[in-house]
């Protein structure tokens, strides 16, 4: 069975976008939660991965053994490894956009993502007024994001980013848990997007944990001192 190896689910992005991939594809697998404790060398977490991987971060897919460490090399070794599931779009045109779509969150929104960290069980409506207010790129990145939904939406028809769930869809998913926990002004059409994803078993049940767990970590609370709850 693959084993996934994530980080607080309250906290780690990166660890939701495979969790929710393979569970909402009802791949079967095992989770192994490793706690943000800090990510000093010295960390519990970073002992617990360096004997694993060699960048000594989550998320990380071992398959008996073997490591696969990187939210697009997990993905496109899933998608390899059960082509049943159909976890890209088959229309190649409409694959490469996803492939596309995806990259461009991997590697960007860093303004977003910077101002808005993935706290799922925070509301912190005041924080994201602030920032769209005082932040260009963010408002730019947010704009963006917004119209790329929007377009894919309208090209490749709903439920979702192309139809049906694919690898997109779990590769924005905590992006719509921000947009959730900011408040962010979204138009009609992405709004009724992000419940149907949050709807979706998958992802419903990584937030369910997310609130769950408790854990207030200071080093990943830039804007409270506490849990309101």
């Amino acid at each position: 069975m693959l084993k996934l190896y994530i980080g607080n689910k309250n906290y780690s992005s990166w660890s939701m976008r495979p969790w929710v991939l393979l569970k909402q594809a009802g791949i079967p697998f095992e989770e192994v939660m490793v706690r943000f404790d800090s990510f000093g060398p010295d960390s519990q977490f970073k002992r617990t991965l360096a004997e694993l991987s060699p960048t000594g971060q989550v998320p990380l897919l071992l398959d008996e053994g073997f490591a696969v460490w990187d939210t697009l090399a997990i993905a496109e070794y899933v998608a390899e490894k059960f082509p049943d599931k159909k976890l890209w779009p088959e229309d190649q045109r409409a694959r490469a956009r996803a492939r596309s779509v995806c990259a461009e969150m991997h590697s960007g929104f860093s303004a977003l993502r910077s101002a808005f960290p993935l706290n799922i069980e925070a509301s912190l409506p005041h924080i994201g007024t602030l920032a769209l207010r005082d932040k260009p790129a963010v408002r730019a990145d947010l704009l963006r994001l917004t119209s790329m939904w929007s377009e894919l939406l309208s090209v490749y028809g709903k439920p979702f980013l192309f139809g049906d769930f694919s690898i997109a869809d779990a590769y924005f998913a905590p992006v719509v848990t921000r947009i959730r926990t900011y408040s962010l002004p979204i138009p009609t059409m992405v709004e009724a997007y992000i419940e149907r994803l949050c709807e979706l078993p998958g992802v419903k049940a990584w937030i369910d944990g997310a609130l769950a767990e408790k854990d207030f970590l200071d080093f990943e609370e830039p804007y409270r001192i506490a849990r309101t709850a």
